[in-house]
Order: structure tokens, then sequence, then C-alpha cells
């Protein structure tokens, strides 16, 4: 399932939202070396954020392998502000453009719920919230983590509450067939976020490989949470056009 458009209308351009894609493209760039592979090893292993090195309850010196013959040590300390700098991180092009397309889905109409800079301080505490859940579920992880995935997660939660009618048009694999159906919000961020607990349960279990799914719950029970505080109820316009009208059902 994968969604490419929304009927919810902003009220003013997403400055935010398309700085933070920005940054984060410019990151990838110019930091991560577009993914070539040394520096795009040495971008997550410095500025990636190790659960077991922020808890303390890795010891210094632990190596985790990164690609052949490249290892990540765990450093001496804390490094506090990794927690940011790995938010404006990526591992590859498809998590870079998976990540920054559903930002600018669901971010524009965030934004335009708040003022700019309660967005920002909404945006960088819902990742925060993200890493922190999955530090505490995986404390002794020597596996750098890297992606706006927890604060994007964030924006969705608050997308969940504030337009949970409004129809979002979502590409389903049906059989060999892509097919286009518009749902409304709550049934597709719902859904998705229901593979994100299953997908965490599994990680439990040895079998998730690489991806943070906790860190995905963390930031969405956030943004459910702070979107009451950030939002500005002036500003959050749920026109009927936006809402799910059953009549309108049917497959695109």
């Amino acid at each position: 399932m994968f969604p490419y458009h929304d009927e919810n209308q902003t009220q003013r351009p997403a400055v935010v939202t398309m700085t933070i894609i920005i940054v984060c493209v410019v990151a990838w760039i110019v930091v991560q070396g577009a993914g070539a592979t040394v520096p795009l090893a040495r971008s997550i292993c410095n500025l990636g954020l190790i659960p077991g090195e922020l808890t303390g309850l890795l010891a210094p010196g632990s190596r985790f392998p990164l690609d052949e013959g490249l290892v990540c040590i765990a450093d001496p300390g804390p490094q506090p502000w990794n927690v940011i700098s790995s938010m404006f991180l990526h591992g590859g092009w498809m998590h870079l453009l998976g990540n920054m397309w559903f930002l600018w889905l669901f971010g524009n109409n965030i934004e335009d719920s708040m003022t700019r800079v309660r967005f920002v301080a909404f945006y960088l505490l819902s990742g925060i919230a993200a890493a922190l859940l999955q530090v505490f579920v995986e404390p002794n992880s020597a596996i750098p983590m890297v992606g706006a995935s927890g604060a994007i997660s964030g924006v969705m939660g608050a997308y969940l509450v504030l337009y949970p009618r409004v129809r979002v048009f979502t590409f389903v694999p049906l059989g060999f067939i892509m097919t286009s159906v518009a749902l409304p919000a709550w049934v597709m961020l719902l859904y998705w976020m229901l593979l994100q607990v299953l997908g965490g349960f599994t990680r439990i279990g040895g079998e998730g490989g690489g991806v943070a799914f906790w860190a995905h719950v963390g930031g969405f029970l956030a943004g459910v949470v702070l979107v009451k505080l950030f939002a500005r109820p002036d500003r959050v316009r749920a026109h009927e056009s936006r809402h799910w009208r059953p009549e309108h059902v049917g497959w695109q």
C-alpha cells in the first residue's frame, strides 16, 4: 500500500516541510556522499544513533559491521547530539525518497495546522520520542539508527487525529496489478501502524532486519499526543470536501 495523493488543501506554502526535505537531500549528497560506500558508512557510524552507546550499556570499542571491510566502533560515553543528527541521515536512495515523499504528502497539512515554529518543535520532539522508544526496547543494541521516519511517523499520527476522514489515494497490489483506491486516512494510517507494531515484535524475535519499527511506533504515538498541544484550532480546516464520503467509494 503506497499513498500518492490526498484531498487536503493547504492554506499557505509548506516552507518548513520543504526546508526539512532540502536539508535531508543536502545531507545525503554532501555528508553521505550520495550513497558512496565509505562516506555513507562513516556518516552512519559517526552521526547515527547507537542505542547501546546512548545508554552506556555497550562496551566502548564494540564493533558492528557496516559493509565489506568496514565496521562501526562504539565510542566511550553517550553521544546525545546524535539523536538529532540521525534524523537527517538515511541508509540508501530508496530510504531517502520514501521518507521524503511521506513527509511531503502528510507534512504540508500538519505544518499548516500550526505556526511554523511550533511545527519545527513538533517535528523534532516526535523524532526524539521515536528514537527514545527504540533505545528503550533495544538498550544494548550496537546497530546505528538513521532516518527521518520516526519524526515523519509523528506527522502521520498527527494527521490521523486532525484529518481522519480525508480521502487518501493509495496504490494497492491486486495480484500482479497495481490499482488505485481512495481510502479514508484513518484506514491507511492505522493499517500502516499495525504493520509497524507487528514488525517491532518480529524484530524482537531476531528477524526484523535493520528497520527500527519501534521508532516508527514511538513517533506515531508522540504525534497523536503532541498535535493537540501544538495545533491551532483556527488553522485546522476540515472542510466537508476533504471528508470521506461513502458514495465516493470506488476503484480508480
